[in-house]
Formats: C-alpha cells, structure tokens, sequence
C-alpha cells in the first residue's frame, strides 16, 4: 500500500477539525476583532528596544489605512528594583487611573502625549504574574489597544469588536504593505513567506516589493536580491500577471548565486509559474535540470515551531499548492532536502494534470519519504506539502470513481491546513474544494452549507485573495442550477459575488461619497487630509524605489534618498496622527467591511429601475438581475474566451484601425442579437420593459457598451434580407431593436459604488459648465527641443508630436454654452487651454460640468511602454508636456455632476504603475481604471466616457452632445443621452452603433443634466 493510501486507511469519516486556538505567545501575528472584514493586525516584533530579556516580547498594531502601526503592546519581565515603563518611548504622562478590562480585570490607564503634541496617546499597564504588560499608541484606536492587550495577557485571541477610522484609500495589500515596512528585514521574510503560505498572494507581493525596496538598508543589500527578486516573481505568477513574472524571473537568472539552497528555491519557484500558466512541460524541463549537490541531510526529531520554520509557497491559479522557503532554524542541508522534495511534490502535480495517474501516485509517495527523513517528519513547514499530496491524491481517487477514499484525503488535508494556518486563505481554499466535491456528488445542501462558511471568511478577510475565482465557479453553477427552485438563493449568489470585487474605481467612489457626505466641517477636512496625505506617502514610496534601486549613488543621490527617506518618516508620523484624530467622529468610524446585502440593493433602486449584473469567475459567466421586489440569476451559456471571441469580433464590425486609419464595417447585428439572448438569459423579456437599467459589466463587456445588444429578432430579420438585396444598404441599421432604444442606461463597478454614488449629495458649484478643448499647434520652440534622447538603457515613451497636428473641433462645446447662456457657462479653447493652467487653476471647482473635447490617449505609446492614460491640450508656458496626465487629473479639486470626455476610448484603463504614480495603492489593469476613475477620484460623480474614438462624421458626436443640453431642465443625465442616441438611430447615415453607442455613462444616470436654464 502506498503511503499516501496507508494515511488515509483510517479516514473515511473525518469531519473537519474545530477552529484551533491562537496563542500570542507563538503566534507571529493575529487578527484583532470579530466579525466583518479585519482592520487590525497585530504583530509580533522580533527585535524591540523594550524587549530585552528572553522572557520579553513586543507587538505592534497596524490597522487599516494608517501608514504606521497605530500602537505597540509589550511583554516585559523586569529587573530586581527595574522601572519597566522606563524602556518605553518618551511620552509625558497624566496620573493614572484604574479601568476593569473583560478577560484581565483592572489596568491602570493614563493619558499620554508624544512627539505630536496634537496627537494624543494612551498608555495601558496591567501587571501579572511576575510580568509588566503595557499597551501604548494612539487614543484614536483604543479599541485596538485594549482588545489587543486582553489578548496578549490572556495568551488567546478574544473575541470583540474593533472601530477605528477608515479611508477607504487602501486595500489589504496596502494594509500589509505598512505591516512590511514595520518589521526588520529578516522578519518582514519570514512574514512574506508566511502571507504566501497561507494564500495570500497580493499581501505577500507587498511584503517582497517592500523588501526590495529596503534591501539597500542592510549592510549586505546583495545578499538576498535573487532571493527577494523571485518570490516577487512568483507573486506576480500567482496573481495571474504572467508577463511581469517571466521577465522578474529573467532578472532573476543574470543575479549571480553559487547557493546550492537558493538555486534550489529557484528552481522550483520558476517550475511553478510555468505551472500556473500552463506550461507543463517547460515546468518539466526546469525540475529535470541538475543542481549544485549538497552533503548529507541530518535526521533528528526535533519539532520546529512556526516561529522558526520557513512558510511554503502555495497554490496559484492552477490550484495547486506546493512550495517552501528559506527556515533560519534549518541547517543548510534540511532546507535543500525539503526543497528537493517540493520539486519531486510538483512533479507529481504535473503528472495528475497530465492524467499519469500512477505516476502521480508514485511522486507523492516519494516526495512523503523524503519529508519523513527530514527530522522525522516534525517540521511545521512540511505541512502544506503533506496537505498538497493528500489534495492531489484525493483528486486522482475521484477520478477512479473511489469517492470515500476521496472524501476522506480531502477532510483530511482540510484538517491539516486549519490546524497549522487557521484563518488563511490556504485553510479557505482546502474548504472550497471539498465543496466543489460534494456538489460533484450531488449533496447539495452540504456543498451549500460548506460554500456559505467559505464566503463568510472572506468576508471576514476583505475579499477574494488572488487564483481563488476558480475555486468559487463551482458554488455559482450550484445556485444557478438551484435558484429556479429555491429563489432564495439569489440572495446567496449575490453575497458571493460581491466578495470577488477588484479593487479601483469602486473604491474610488466609496471615498469620493464619505468625503463628500460629510460637508466642510473639522471632520470632512481631516478625512481629506488623511487621503492627501496617504497619496503622497505612496508617491513617496515609488520615488525612494526608484532611487534605491541605484547600486552606486552619486553624493547628490545619497543626499536625495536620506532626504526622502526623513520626509516619508514625517508624512507617515502626520498621516497616522490625522487618522487617530478622526477615530473621534463616529460617521468616520467603521466596525467591519461591508458589502451590499439584496435588500439594500433593491431599497436603493427606484420604480422602474432594475440592476444587471455579470460575473466572470473561473471562466465561467453568470448574470443577475434585481428588480425593486425580484431577483434571480442564471448561468450564461457562453465560456469567457467565448465572449472575448464574440466581443472582438462585434468591435470589429464597428470600428478597426487599417493602416493607422480608422475603417467601420456593417455591424454584426446578428451576433449582437446571439449575444444578448445568450447574457440576458431568463430576463431576456424582462431587461427592454425596465425604465432605466443600471449595468454592471465584467469581462470582454467591459469594453463594449451594452446600449447596442440588439432585443428582438424581427428586425435582424429585416436587416438581413436588406442587406442581401443589391439596392439594399447594408449599413442602414433603423428598425433594429436596440436596448438603447427603449431604456436608460448607467454602468457601475458594484451594487455598493452605484449605492455610493447614488446617496452621493450633489455638487454645489455656482457655475453650469466648463468646456475645454481644441488644443493650438505645438509651439515653434517646442518643436525644435522636444526631443531628448532616452537614458542608455530606457524606452522613449514620450508620444510623437504629430499627435497634437489634429485638433478636436470645438463646435459641441459653445453650442453647450449656448444652450445653457454665456453667464453660466464657459469655454476654454486654443493656447488657455493648456495642461499648467489647468493643473494651477483654483475655480475647476466652481463648474458642475465639465467637458472636454480633445484627443485620450489612452493606449501606451509604443507596444514596451506603459499605458498611462492622459488628455492631449495645449503646451503652457512652462513645465508642460501638453498632456493633462492621470496623475494630474487625480489631483484636480472637482465639484461636479458630471464630466463629459468626448475623446478616443476614454472607458479604458490605467497600468498599475500609473496607477501607483498617482498615489493610488490600489486597481489598475483593467477597464473604467483609467481616465473615469481619474476624474471620480478628483471630485466628480459620474463620467461620460466612451469605447472608441467619437466620430466627427455627420457632426455625430456634436449633435449627440448638444443633444444632452437640450433636453428640458431636471431631465436625468441617461434619459437625455438616450434621446440624443434615438436621433441618431432615425437617421440612416448616423443609424451605425459606430455614430451613436460609444459612450456610456459611469455614474448615475438618474442625476439631471441641467436643473435650470
């Protein structure tokens, strides 16, 4: 019998173990709070200034959207005749006063003062047990300080409720982002290697760049670069950014190494990205390569706490999970044979994905007798590798139709994991697939039972971590499958949804809401404050990077980084003390994440209204749709590389560049029709009868807008016989039933952004509206300077000045200022309209409308480049490219309705790069990341954007414009803009999508363009 057969002899009726207590005491860190999304973490420091002594230890507490921990607690076993409080940092203190904790009874609590003086402190002390403990940090979140200090004394993680202010600006890996840069070098690894290990990749991306980033802060910043360098790379894999990978990987091999444990960890590492994209037999190829021998591997029985032993790496995207780090605790030798075990692990992955059974098999008992040598088999470490075989096998059994026996390995790896990672993403994942395996054999309401305890955790963690969408594809075909029966489900199928949201513009939005609900009281200024100034730390961040990264600095560099270094100190110290001061206004305050529940999804929408949304996960496409008293969903009967494939091949009958000129086809109506029956599914009747339909798109939908799904067949029909006649006019498109006809259209990111936006109180600028636009020719100066040949060894990214010779018309613009009179409305044109007046204008916030019409360059210049999406203007005077850039946009100080972007594809996205240029932590990469979110980020509450490049033919885009300041006063922004759209339809030249469907409306449609002429 096989080892991995012999294991699970005996398991046949495993249920899952109970949740494991956390003791503090070995724990290296643990989440503080109960219930809802986690906000604090505490810590464990390695090395302390307070802890001196073995019986010693120091935490510290890092909560959501503060740039520096927030507190410290400390263990402190004292001195005969020792002050213990003596080794705190400085901080005048009042009297104390006694307070009864729960848990730990009496503390002595004092108020305190530190550097700030502005920024008060709290200073807790509970003594016990021959120890002093203390809990010091900012007064701002005190309920992180007291239910972290009730832990530590108590030696367990309590439960309890943490409420402290929250931005929004950050997302979990900017939360991990500030735990990495707390801790020192050596622990901030070891952290890094345990967020891998437990699943989450996009915290553990943090913990690497961050590395990286400090690396020039050791005395030795070579000595671990290849090590830092790949387990970026493997970050990148497992998050699915497969073209950074590589090349991370390819920097990886020119770095230097003649370690026969680090070339090891290359190896595998390197192995594994092949795996998760695919690529089995390269991955082979790269495990089958020799390496540099090691001596012999000490076999003892010495048990290695967590503490001490390396985190392995885990599954990515293929859902596998394999992997191991480096363990200080380890000779040399242990860490080679553990990681020659990994390979021999990851081969038998290959070869169950491969279908070699057998072999599978054999490489997992191979692969468990080496582990067992390793120290008798008692090394924490080794327990993903162990979970891993017992998942695999599992699989294999299933496959051989032994469904006990596949049972029993997966419970069992599912107790494996809870035992030695509660809480994890790892622990998440081993639950999941047991549900996956228990709808597959049709106990339903078991497989429900268990999905629901998956998506409450990530509720719990903040969201879906990285490779984990096609762990869920399973449950959402379950509810589609059971929601025509048991339409409370829907309510189900929404909560999960929601826990899969990307992070970008809706988070944008929900801080654009809080900012601007809460008026110009203290309050309001200092959220704005915190968010300013979290935006310059991260600025900051990307600016010492890139110094860093410099191997030798000239003097004047070394100046600039000790600079830096001593203003991100300072800005860190002020945005921390900001945050702390907003923990007192309770509007501020937040006790959990929230996600939208389906009641309030449908308390939110109006009469008529009804929400419609898509969801790609796993490769699969669902919909769901709510009306003000139904709902429901339904699995599409398209795949997503189906519906990339439909999509493309319906924007190619719109639009195409041939030879740097934009050509337009007779549009695939056909297909479009297909598209909409297969989206819509079994509201298809439904979707045409609702009033105004707020469309929340994913995928290949992303970039098309949904105005053009075409609703009936009967006109199709029509068209296509026209178009076979030979007098016919195949690009004659009246009498389609367009969805845009008949219905209003918004798109949203996420039911909670459209409910953000929606209770968002409108702008309250004096002014109607400013267009801005028509950009004068590049200036004689300019054209004989502006060329700068790059750096050795950098890209020319700059864009061609030809790209200014083709100016925008600026007719729509003073036809809006006619429309709504010259007293209320402004234009800017020619040289004024230049990107240094703008970025220094002070009265942008004075106008409720603004609208530009000139070139988005949105795609990045040349195919090496990055997309950094900017507005073409005019060039100033001085410091100007003559691009109103994304990170210009951001800064803006917008009160607006509504910004209109009549320019080429303005819908699309920013880099990620870009985006963090701009002081962003978070999105990036994906489509309405670009300009939208720009321009939302800068004060405005809905976004008039479009898909391709607005057409001057026919005056298309100027009559749909003018179109919208037309309408009566208090018409709402999508009704007027579907008017306008009908126009065009009626009319045979402009009846092609390509004249009249770019644009689609970010926002809420329900807003009024105009309140008054």
């Amino acid at each position: 019998m096989s080892l991995v057969a012999a294991g699970l002899a005996s398991t046949a009726s495993i249920a899952a173990a109970p949740t494991p207590i956390i003791r503090p005491s070995v724990a290296d860190s643990f989440r503080l709070g109960s219930g809802g999304s986690s906000l604090c973490r505490v810590q464990s420091l390695a090395t302390s200034p307070v802890s001196r002594g073995m019986f010693d230890r120091s935490y510290a507490i890092a909560c959501r959207d503060a740039a520096t921990p927030v507190g410290e607690i400390h263990v402190i076993r004292p001195a005969g005749g020792e002050d213990p409080l003596a080794r705190l940092p400085a901080a005048k203190c009042e009297p104390p006063t006694t307070q009864a904790l729960d848990d730990v009874g009496e503390a002595s609590v004092a108020p305190c003062e530190g550097k700030q003086a502005d920024v008060p402190l709290r200073r807790y002390v509970i003594r016990r047990r021959g120890n002093v403990y203390v809990a010091q940090g900012l007064a701002g979140y005190d309920s992180a300080l007291t239910l972290a200090l009730r832990s530590v004394v108590a030696d367990r993680v309590l439960p309890g409720e943490v409420s402290v202010a929250v931005t929004e600006a950050g997302d979990a890996a900017a939360f991990a982002r500030v735990q990495a840069g707390s801790l020192d070098l050596d622990q901030a690894l070891a952290e890094g290697y345990r967020r891998n290990n437990g699943g989450n990749y996009a915290e553990a991306a943090e913990f690497f760049d961050t590395l990286l980033q400090r690396r020039f802060s050791s005395a030795d910043p070579n000595r671990r670069y290849g090590e830092y360098v790949v387990n970026r790379a493997l970050q990148k894999s497992n998050l699915g950014e497969f073209a950074e990978s590589d090349a991370l990987f390819a920097e990886a091999r020119r770095i230097p190494t003649a370690d026969p444990v680090e070339l090891r960890l290359r190896r595998n590492l390197e192995a594994i990205n092949h795996l998760n994209q695919g690529r089995l037999p390269q991955a082979l190829a790269i495990l089958a390569a020799p390496v540099a021998p090691i001596g012999g591997v000490e076999v003892t029985a010495d048990q290695i706490d967590k503490a001490t032993s390396a985190a392995i790496n885990s599954e990515g995207p293929f859902a596998s999970e394999l992997g191991v780090g480096a363990v200080a605790a380890l000779t040399p030798e242990e860490k080679a044979a553990i990681l020659d075990a990994q390979a021999v692990s990851i081969r038998g992955s290959i070869y169950r994905l491969q279908g070699k059974n057998a072999q599978a098999r054999a490489a997992m008992d191979e692969m468990l007798g080496k582990i067992a040598r390793i120290r008798g088999g008692n090394v924490s470490s080794l327990t993903r590798l162990r979970a891993q075989a017992l998942s695999e096998v599992a699989q294999i059994d299933e496959s051989e139709g032994n469904i006990p026996r596949a049972e029993a390995g997966l419970r069992q790896s599912l107790a494996i994991l809870d035992s030695e990672y509660p809480g994890s993403a790892a622990v998440n994942a081993a639950r999941a697939r047991l549900g996956a395996f228990l709808a597959r054999t049709n106990r339903t309401a078991e497989s429900l039972a268990l999905y629901r305890q998956v998506v409450d955790a990530m509720i719990a963690n903040g969201g879906a971590t990285a490779g984990f969408e096609g762990l869920l594809a399973p449950y959402f075909t379950l509810l589609a499958q059971q929601i025509p029966t048991n339409p409370g489900l829907t309510a189900d199928f929404f909560g999960a949804a929601q826990t899969l949201q990307r992070p970008g513009l809706a988070e944008t939005q929900a801080i654009l809401t809080r900012e601007l609900s809460g008026g110009d009281d203290a309050a309001s200024a200092l959220f704005r404050q915190s968010v300013t100034l979290g935006r310059e730390i991260e600025r900051q961040r990307i600016t010492l990077a890139r110094l860093a990264s410099i191997e030798t600095p000239t003097p004047e560099q070394a100046a600039l980084i000790t600079q830096g270094r001593d203003r991100l100190n300072q800005l860190q110290a002020d945005q921390v003390g900001v945050q702390s001061r907003l923990g007192a206004f309770p509007r501020y305050r937040v006790v959990s994440g929230r996600i939208s529940s389906l009641p309030e999804l449908q308390q939110t929408l109006k009469p008529g209204e009804a929400y419609w949304k898509l969801l790609v996960v796993g490769g699969r496409v669902f919909g769901f749709f709510a009306g003000q008293s139904e709902a429901t969903a339904w699995a599409v009967p398209l795949d997503a590389p189906q519906l990339e494939t439909t999509v493309d091949a319906i924007r190619e009958s719109i639009a195409v560049t041939v030879d740097g000129k934009l050509e337009t086809h007779p549009f695939d109506v056909a297909r479009a029709r297909a598209l909409y029956v297969a989206l819509a599914g079994p509201q298809a009747a439904a979707l045409p009868k609702v009033k105004h339909l707020i469309f929340e798109p994913d995928g290949a939908m992303l970039r098309l807008p949904a105005n053009l799904l075409v609703t009936d067949q009967a006109g199709v029909d029509r068209y296509l016989k026209q178009a076979d006649d030979p007098k016919g006019d195949a690009f004659d498109f009246r009498g389609i039933a367009w969805l845009g006809r008949g219905i209003e259209i918004s798109t949203s990111v996420s039911p909670r952004s459209f409910e953000d936006v929606r209770r968002t109180p409108p702008s309250t600028a004096k002014k109607q509206y400013l267009g801005l636009g028509h950009n004068a020719p590049v200036p004689a100066m300019v054209q004989l300077t502006s060329f700068t040949p790059p750096a050795a060894g950098t890209l020319d990214c700059s864009w061609p000045l030809a790209a200014w010779s083709n100016p925008i018309s600026a007719k729509e613009l003073f036809l809006a200022q006619k429309v709504i009179g010259t007293d209320k409305a402004d234009v800017i044109t020619g040289e004024p309209f230049n990107d240094t007046a703008i970025r220094d204008s002070k009265d942008l916030g004075q106008y409720r409308i603004l609208h530009f019409a000139t070139h988005g360059l949105v795609a990045a210049p040349r195919p090496s480049c990055l997309a950094r999406p900017a507005l073409l203007t005019s060039f100033g005077p001085t410091a100007s490219d003559g691009l109103l850039s994304f990170v210009e946009i951001y800064d803006l100080k917008l009160d607006a309705d509504l910004v209109i972007l009549s320019a080429c594809d303005t819908a699309g996205s920013a880099s990620v790069d870009a985006t963090r240029e701009a002081g962003v932590t978070s999105g990036g990469g994906r489509a309405l990341d670009g300009l939208v979110r720009a321009f939302i980020g800068a004060g405005s509450r809905s976004v008039l954007a479009t898909h391709w490049p607005a057409p001057d033919d026919y005056r298309a885009t100027e009559r749909l414009i003018s179109g919208l300041f037309d309408a009566p006063p208090g018409t709402p922004i999508s009704e007027a803009l579907r008017l306008g759209q009908v126009k065009l339809m009626d009319d045979a030249d402009t009846s092609h999508p390509y004249y009249w469907s770019a644009f689609a409306l970010i926002g809420d449609g329900a807003q009024p363009v105009l309140r008054a002429r």
